[in-house]
C-alpha cells in the first residue's frame, strides 16, 4: 500500500502532537506501508513574519509572497519547521529525510498570479526521488516550496503538494490531517462520507468556504488523477493514523 500523508502546520506546532504524530507515521512505515510526508507550516511562518514586523496578506487563502516572504518559507517551513518533523521521525525510529519539491525535480512549478507573487502553481510532478527514497528504506518528508527550469523559487501551497506527490506517487491513500474533525455541511455535522458530486454539491451551496473549500477542491483533483481514496481528519485525535489506516469511522472519506 501507497500512503501519503499530509499534516498540517497547526498540528506541527505543538510538540506532543509533532511527536505522537511521528510515532504513528514511523509506526505505519515500520509496518511496511510504503509512506511520504507532506507538511504546511503557514502558523510558523506567520509567527515569523510577525515577530519581525511583516503583515501577512492572503488572497483567497493564499499568501501574498513577496522576496522576503519567500525567504521566510526557505528558512521556516523548509527549515526548521522540516528539520523538527524529521527529528520527531527520527526519533519514533523512522529513517526520515527531509526535502522540498526542487529536490531531484519533485515538482515543477509557474507563477500562479503576478498578484501574488512567488506562489506557484505546479504544472507537473515526478516521482523518482520518492520512489528512490522508499525503495532505500527511507522515508521522505516534503517541505512545500516548489521550483522552475530556470532556477526560481516558488511558495506552493501544501494541500497541492500534496496532492501532486500523492498523484505521481501513485498513491492509494491520501490523508489530510487537519485542526478541523472533517468537513460539515450547514448544519456543523461532519459528512462521513462525501463522493466528488456530494462535495460538488457542498461547495455550490457554500457550505465549504475558506481552508475546507481549498481542501474540496485539492481532493476532488487527487481523486481526478487516480489517487484511490482521500481521507480529511482531526490529526490530534488519539490513534488517528492507525484508526484510518483500519478503516475506522473518523473525519470524512471523499471517493469518486
Amino acid at each position: 500500500m501507497r500512503l501519503l500523508v499530509k499534516l498540517g502546520g497547526t498540528l506541527l506546532d505543538a510538540a506532543e502532537t509533532r511527536r505522537s504524530l511521528a510515532c504513528q507515521i514511523a509506526g505505519a512505515a515500520k509496518r511496511g506501508i510504503e509512506t511520504v510526508v507532506v507538511h504546511g507550516g503557514g502558523k510558523q511562518m506567520t509567527r515569523f513574519l510577525t515577530e519581525r514586523g511583516v503583515e501577512s496578506t492572503f488572497v483567497n487563502g493564499l499568501r501574498v509572497t513577496t522576496p522576503e516572504t519567500l525567504d521566510a518559507v526557505i528558512k521556516v517551513v523548509a527549515g526548521s519547521v522540516n528539520r523538527e518533523l524529521v527529528a520527531a521521525l527520527a526519533a519514533a525510529g523512522a529513517r526520515a529525510v527531509g526535502i522540498c519539491g526542487i529536490d531531484g525535480g519533485l515538482v515543477e512549478a509557474e507563477p500562479m498570479d503576478p498578484a501574488l507573487g512567488a506562489v506557484g502553481r505546479i504544472l507537473r510532478g515526478d516521482p523518482a526521488l520518492l520512489e528512490a527514497l522508499v525503495a532505500g528504506g527511507f522515508l521522505p518528508v516534503v517541505a512545500c516550496v516548489g521550483g522552475d527550469r530556470q532556477g526560481r523559487l516558488y511558495n506552493v501551497n501544501a494541500d497541492q503538494m500534496a496532492v501532486a506527490c500523492a498523484a505521481a506517487y501513485g498513491a492509494d491513500l491520501l490523508l489530510f490531517l487537519t485542526d478541523v474533525p472533517g468537513v460539515k455541511d450547514e448544519t456543523g455535522a461532519v459528512c462521513p462520507a462525501l463522493t466528488m458530486a456530494q462535495s460538488e454539491e457542498l461547495i455550490a451551496r457554500g457550505a465549504a468556504t475558506g481552508g475546507m473549500l481549498a481542501k474540496l477542491k485539492a481532493t476532488q483533483a487527487a481523486l481526478a488523477q487516480g489517487v484511490g481514496q482521500v481521507r480529511i481528519a482531526p490529526g490530534a485525535t488519539d490513534r488517528i493514523l492507525e484508526r484510518l489506516l483500519e478503516d475506522e469511522p473518523a473525519g470524512t472519506r471523499l471517493t469518486l
